[in-house]
């Protein structure tokens, strides 16, 4: 399983965005030039995301782009969600059947529950951290990350297996 260019950029954008502590937003050469990404790239995470409802955009002398919500209401499942999509969905198996319009193995799938248990795992820690909880250092961040499982009595997400 791979996170794709797409999101790790336009989670860093977002990063940007939520670190900002101007009344105006910040503009996608800021944002730019802070992530050291192209202007183009940045321009078309901004519009997904902005159609995705992550983020506004203001014109004007004091526009540029803002979160829609508070950094702490913005899951990281949101932000794959609205980036890149999830790693198993239903659909999967229509859309993957090999040579036939259906799957050889659509009564009987053993890998199938293997790929919905590891989207469980991921939708899990995904879904409990937020924007917010990013924007510490690495060392913040590792702890809180911990801190959050363990309270949760999930020290380690893949105890959902046991």
């Amino acid at each position: 399983m791979k996170f794709s260019t797409q999101e790790e950029y336009g989670l860093r954008c977002l990063l940007q965005i939520a670190k900002h502590k101007s009344d105006r937003g910040l503009t996608i050469p800021e944002i730019s030039e802070l992530e050291g990404l192209t202007v183009p790239n940045v321009a078309k995470l901004l519009r997904i995301m902005r159609i995705g409802g992550l983020v506004e955009s203001e014109r004007g002398q004091i526009g540029g782009y803002k979160l829609s919500r508070p950094a702490n209401e913005i899951s990281l499942q949101d932000v794959v969600n609205v980036l890149g999509g999830r790693l198993f969905e239903d659909e999967f198996c229509n859309s993957h059947s090999g040579a036939i319009d259906i799957c050889t193995n659509s009564i009987d799938c053993s890998i199938r529950s293997v790929w919905k248990t590891v989207q469980k795992v991921v939708d899990e820690v995904l879904g409990k951290l937020t924007l917010k909880d990013l924007l510490g250092s690495e060392e913040e961040v590792d702890s809180l990350v911990t801190d959050k499982f363990e309270a949760s009595g999930n020290s380690n997400p893949l105890k959902i297996l046991s």
